[in-house]
Formats: C-alpha cells, structure tokens, sequence
C-alpha cells in the first residue's frame, strides 16, 4: 500500500485523471496504478532542454499508457543526444540508469534519472555560459 498526503490545492495524476485536493488529503493507493504528484509534473511549456525533454516524454509515457509506444520513441531519439552533451561518469551513469528503468517499464523510477539528468545537464549549461 502506498499512501500519499496532498496538501490545499495540490494535484496528482491517477492513472491519466487530475485530481486536486480540497484541503490537506491523505490518499491510500491499495493497487498498482501510475501516480504524479503535482510537484512531478512537467508542464509541455517546461520542456526546454534535452534533459527536460526526457523527463517529459518519460512521464507521458508514465501516464498515457494508450500512447506509450510513441512515447517511447521519443524517449529514443532523444537519449543518444543527452548522452554525448554529458560528459561526467555519473551522468553516463543516470542515462544508463533511466534507459535501462524505461526498458523495463519502471516508468516512476526513471523519472526520478532524468531528474537527475536535468541536474547534470543544468551544470554544463552553466559551465558553458562561464
């Protein structure tokens, strides 16, 4: 059983529906379903960077299972380029980590990769700009 609180407000992705709590709001999910708090949802307007893309397309794939397919292919493409930008082990590292979480339909988890991908990627745009 995973059991989540949301506060005033806050939303969450249950199996594709948006649901918004009307104040604070303990949910006890008592099967496996695919669940986004609003906090780790990406809004289509966000995804700016390679990175960011990534972890767009992975949460699509997440939560829109219908399409996931297309979703995926997109998470192809995209891979292989984020890859050769980031030049750290631990960046090779999270990509590997994220490919291999989406091969195998651990969509949550590699969310949590390519969060760690946006970071890195965050870090050598910085570097770049110096």
């Amino acid at each position: 059983m995973l059991r989540i609180t949301l506060r005033d407000g806050e939303k969450a992705i249950v199996n594709g529906a948006v649901l918004r709590a009307v104040g604070r709001t303990q949910i006890a999910v008592e099967n496996q379903v695919s669940i986004l708090r609003g906090r780790e949802v990406m809004q289509p307007e966000e995804a700016t960077t390679p990175a960011r893309q990534l972890y767009f397309a992975a949460m699509l794939a997440y939560i829109d299972p219908a399409n996931r397919t297309q979703h995926q292919d997109t998470v192809v493409a995209l891979i292989g380029g984020l890859v050769a930008t980031l030049p750290s082990p631990e960046a090779r590292a999270a990509c590997l980590s994220f490919a291999h979480d989406m091969a195998t339909g651990d969509y949550y988890k590699a969310l949590t990769a390519a969060r760690e991908l946006i970071g890195f990627e965050a870090v050598v745009t910085e570097a770049q700009a110096a």
